[in-house]
């Protein structure tokens, strides 16, 4: 093992503990990403809420992502030396002290008035890497400074207009951006039937377009800036935002726009994480979007094995969609994940409590991971393989 990684398990707890017995103070925020759902759900609006929370058609894509969390069984070992934990992974050459990001979350001035500025400051404040979004409601130079030195990664929606796509791509090099990962299950929105049902897309508000309106590119093909005629703006992004003729081929022009390592979001199938290796492509993440675009589609989880034994060792592998909990990302390293991404519960928390609850957020589920690896027989998250669980279906 390499140097040992903060306590995070212990250093949580004695907090907790210590608030609770000595000073009758309680976290400000559930453990539980469950009620910290709810509590979010009492303060947002009906709409937000709901664009936050929903997934595509019935949902059932969503509910699947916990099903395949449910079936892959932990098998702790014990009598292992685990009092020193090593956490970190390499990725891309970098070294990350966690095997955690943040995920690409648009829009985030629904949830708070700082959206991903407080965000981000928390990931920062913790070590954890962000990935800023292409819909983001702040600037990715805005993000990139209050990141400092921190590690940061830029999720680009690949545009029709590809000057607009390549302005991207030089402005996240030149903020500061370590990797590009590129969202490719969204060359159009899937059927959200919350959002259908309440009419209601924050874009047209202009929410989440800061990167779009402050391009270079993108004000060039307006008639007028954005801040004289916000409505033209707005449906310009519209016409714009996603690609649906898009193919493989598209690659070679995409890998020449930036010298980042790239990454594609949003794969599920093994002969597609093949593809993009063949394409160039530095790593993929597996994900079905948390569910948003294709409703009864395969969990994501379900995906990881499959994904992993096509890659082998060729490139990293991270994987999102459903992740709640420190032991779920376990559970994904343990299929050949190097790394998640955590989405849905930090964006609650940021409802709740601004910068504060994602850093409790974030403490909760690095506590948890922390204690699970060791609570399990390792010392290393770089050590955890298929042997540390199993199919419950095929007991």
């Amino acid at each position: 093992m390499d140097e040992p990684s903060e306590p995070y398990g212990p250093d949580r707890q004695n907090e907790v503990y210590a608030a609770g017995m000595l000073a009758d103070q309680t976290p400000d925020l559930p453990a539980s990403p469950e009620a910290l759902a709810e509590l979010a759900e009492e303060k947002l609006s009906e709409e937000a809420h709901a664009y936050l929370a929903g997934s595509a058609g019935k949902e059932d894509t969503a509910r699947e992502n916990r099903r395949a969390f449910d079936r892959w069984r932990i098998v702790p070992r014990t009598l292992r030396d685990v009092d020193e934990r090593d956490l970190s992974v390499q990725l891309f050459d970098q070294e990350l002290p966690v095997p955690v990001l943040l995920a690409p979350i648009g829009v985030q001035s629904i949830l708070h008035e700082e959206g991903e500025l407080a965000s981000a400051r928390a990931a920062a404040d913790l070590g954890v890497p962000f990935v800023s979004s292409s819909a983001a409601s702040e600037t990715m130079e805005d993000v990139a400074d209050e990141l400092g030195d921190a590690t940061g990664w830029f999720q680009l929606y690949w545009s029709t207009d590809r000057e607009v796509t390549a302005s991207f791509l030089r402005r996240a090099e030149e903020a500061g951006y370590e990797a590009v990962v590129v969202t490719v299950d969204t060359p159009m929105m899937g059927w959200r039937e919350r959002d259908v049902e309440n009419a209601y897309l924050p874009f047209l508000d202009q929410e989440g377009v800061a990167n779009y309106f402050a391009d270079p590119a993108f004000r060039d093909s307006l008639d007028a800036p954005p801040e004289e005629d916000p409505n033209a703006a707005v449906w310009q992004f519209t016409e714009i935002f996603g690609d649906p003729s898009l193919t493989w081929d598209d690659l070679d022009w995409l890998r020449e726009q930036t010298d980042l390592p790239i990454v594609l979001k949003g794969v599920l199938h093994p002969d597609d994480a093949r593809e993009a290796l063949d394409r160039g492509v530095d790593g993929v993440v597996v994900s079905n979007h948390g569910g948003r675009q294709v409703d009864g589609a395969i969990g994501a989880l379900a995906a990881l094995p499959r994904v992993v034994d096509a890659v082998g060792d060729r490139a990293p592998v991270l994987f999102d969609s459903g992740v709640r909990r420190g032991a779920d990302a376990f559970r994904a390293v343990a299929l050949g994940a190097d790394a998640v991404l955590l989405g849905r519960p930090y964006a609650y928390g940021l409802a709740v409590d601004g910068e504060d609850g994602v850093r409790a957020v974030l403490k909760n589920f690095l506590a948890d991971l922390d204690l699970t690896l060791g609570l399990s027989g390792y010392d290393a998250v770089a050590d955890v393989d298929r042997d540390a669980v199993v199919d419950a279906e095929e007991l």
